[in-house]
């Protein structure tokens, strides 16, 4: 059997799928335009993960990455149980690639998305687990864990194009010092870094593992200094 062609990039098609579907957010379109998403979205998408996951693991040896639906290429359709949008399918490529053997949504990571005319890319928690929220309060201000935490979110704050997000809390918990120097951080429930941009033209060659991984890169610390909280 022949193997398949290695990652060449994705295709101005890909994009104008996207592009189509905002407008046309329903199950006939879809459905008449099924083998387009196959061919232009998922094929590419799967030689994709495959590709940037051997480069991820020179950072982050235990790195899943998965070319499957439902594994490391997020479904496309919404899950519309809980919002008053009715709209069935998501109008962007998600993926993610998650560290260690919990389950990916449990797990720090690195995340690739492309949502025309944007690609963003980020890391991080985008929720830290509620058992876990006690752990990363004491640590965020712990002697040692502390500064490192806040070393490497100014680090990632610094770098052209990125965000530190997460904040959901209008208050520092009870129980910590609002005048902590990390009082900002306890307010979080997830803590992540983003990247956003125009879509590149390296999107349409092998190039975009180089593009994506030079904005992945910063973000393994703050991946490794959550994966410690499972620790």
């Amino acid at each position: 059997m022949t193997e398949p062609a290695g990652f060449s990039g994705f295709t101005t098609e890909t994009v104008r799928f996207f592009s189509a579907l905002r407008k046309n957010n329903n199950r006939p379109w879809f459905e008449e335009h099924r083998a387009a998403y196959e061919e232009r979205v998922l094929a590419p998408a799967k030689l994709f993960v495959t590709a940037m996951g051997e480069r991820l693991r020179t950072i982050a040896p235990g790195v899943v990455a998965v070319p499957a639906v439902n594994k490391s290429i997020f479904r496309i359709y919404r899950d519309t149980r809980f919002t008053l949008d009715p709209t069935p399918y998501k109008t962007h490529l998600g993926i993610y690639f998650w560290e260690g053997a919990r389950p990916k949504m449990e797990s720090a990571g690195y995340y690739f998305q492309i949502e025309p005319p944007t690609i963003v890319l980020g890391g991080g928690m985008y929720m830290i687990p509620d058992k876990l929220l006690g752990r990363y309060r004491r640590d965020v201000v712990d002697r040692k864990r502390g500064p490192e935490i806040r070393k490497i979110v100014e680090g990632l704050r610094s770098l052209a194009g990125f965000t530190v997000e997460g904040e959901h809390y209008k208050r520092v918990p009870a129980g910590f010092d609002p005048g902590h120097p990390n009082a900002d951080l306890l307010k979080h429930n997830g803590l992540y870094a983003s990247f956003e941009a125009k879509i590149p033209e390296e999107l349409y060659s092998g190039r975009l593992v180089d593009y994506c991984f030079e904005r992945f890169e910063p973000v393994a610390p703050l991946n490794r200094w959550l994966m410690k909280l499972f620790k």
